[in-house]
């Protein structure tokens, strides 16, 4: 098959994209990607086997988005490049990912009699609910969750396929009137691909929690933080470790300071992939402090996966299903997720108490090779375009 995909985004690199394009093209299927950029790449060029088509998205036109469902701006800009795309090649699937452009991979299937696959990375109207650009006073005034949820229940039914992460967010999909047949799940699991680890050798020995990914409000660092304060002042010898970045990563660093916890703190920036795994690697526990909402109830982060692999004891909030797959996994340990007491005591318990940690070796990077890798997912994602039209 020829399948379009399109992507929001910048590309590359987005890991859950870069592994679908990679599994697909491998299965014999012909990939193209539409993106937006804000940067100066070209326009059209080759990422592995897949053809990448850019368009330069102006500010404007990108700060629309968050009222797309009001004001036209953003959905003319999507539909002048994909329709210019379709106008000009014959694709037989095109593969929305997230929820925003749905409507224009509804209006392709209409008129050019193609699949359409909506790939679900998150539960969007719970995202913008909790996100900080809708809850100013302006973003309120462009953005309605109810809108949001009212524009999912019409578009999802419209696929022919709709993928999602992990089986809570499959089974809120059922719940909006989507056929469970329709319905495929492919989690971001790991890709044993290109991966490689040589740890360095740590001259300290404190105990080192590692966190990986972005970092907004959402996440619930700012909690971590103050109970590592908790636990500095019960004399552990301890110290966070931090590798990402995000729109809440100058105020955690100005809560650090405010804590007098900087010389315990490191903020790494953003790094690349496997220097990423590499400063995990270092670690001694690995921490998934997400606040729980609607939409990380029903995630399924890189990072858990990427712990469990480095068989680190996994720190975790209580979201649905982390606490599902941490507890059937036996790779970790739970606690309040607005809670830095409650975590506090649990980082302490396991510090104190090493067998707490010995109990669990071994459990991470067996679940991942037996179950939670990508070569598991592959093969889910192939059979959705294997059964399209069946």
């Amino acid at each position: 098959m020829k399948i379009l995909m399109v992507l929001e985004s910048e590309f590359p690199s987005d890991v859950r994209v870069e592994n679908e394009i990679i599994a697909l093209t491998e299965a014999g299927h012909e990939v193209q990607l539409a993106c937006s950029t804000h940067k100066n790449r070209p326009g059209k060029d080759i990422w592995g086997k897949a053809i990448i088509h850019r368009k330069k998205i102006t500010p404007f036109i990108y700060k629309s988005s968050v009222g797309c469902l009001n004001f036209p701006f953003y959905f003319n800009f999507w539909r002048k490049f994909v329709f210019g795309l379709f106008s000009n090649e014959r694709y037989d699937v095109i593969h929305i990912h997230d929820l925003p452009l749905s409507i224009i991979g509804v209006e392709i299937k209409k008129k050019f009699k193609t699949h359409l696959v909506i790939d679900l990375h998150e539960n969007w109207p719970a995202l913008l609910k909790t996100a900080t650009h809708t809850n100013t006073i302006a973003g309120k005034l462009l953005s309605s969750n109810r809108q949001w949820v009212n524009y999912e229940k019409r578009m999802l039914p419209l696929a022919d396929k709709v993928i999602t992460i992990v089986e809570e967010a499959r089974d809120r999909v059922i719940g909006l009137g989507v056929d469970l047949e329709k319905i495929s799940m492919v989690s971001n699991t790991i890709n044993f691909e290109n991966l490689s680890i040589n740890p360095k050798t740590r001259s300290d020995d404190s105990f080192v929690i590692f966190y990986g990914g972005a970092i907004n409000i959402h996440r619930g660092l700012h909690i971590v933080l103050v109970a590592i304060k908790i636990c500095i002042e019960n004399n552990l010898k301890i110290s966070l470790w931090i590798v990402g970045d995000g729109s809440y990563r100058k105020k955690l660093e100005e809560l650090t300071v405010n804590l007098s916890i900087s010389p315990y703190v490191r903020f790494f920036g953003q790094k690349p992939f496997n220097d990423l795994l590499n400063i995990l690697a270092d670690s001694d526990a690995a921490i998934i402090p997400h606040l729980r909402t609607d939409n990380n109830d029903a995630s399924s982060p890189n990072k858990l996966y990427q712990y469990m692999y480095l068989d680190k004891p996994i720190i975790a909030s209580d979201c649905t299903s982390l606490k599902r797959i941490i507890s059937e996994t036996k790779t970790g340990f739970i606690y309040r997720n607005d809670s830095a007491e409650d975590l506090a005591l649990l980082i302490e318990n396991i510090y104190r108490d090493k067998s707490r940690r010995e109990d669990i070796k071994g459990n991470g990077k067996r679940a991942v090779m037996e179950k939670y890798n990508w070569d598991f997912d592959r093969k889910r994602l192939v059979a959705v375009y294997e059964n399209l039209g069946s």
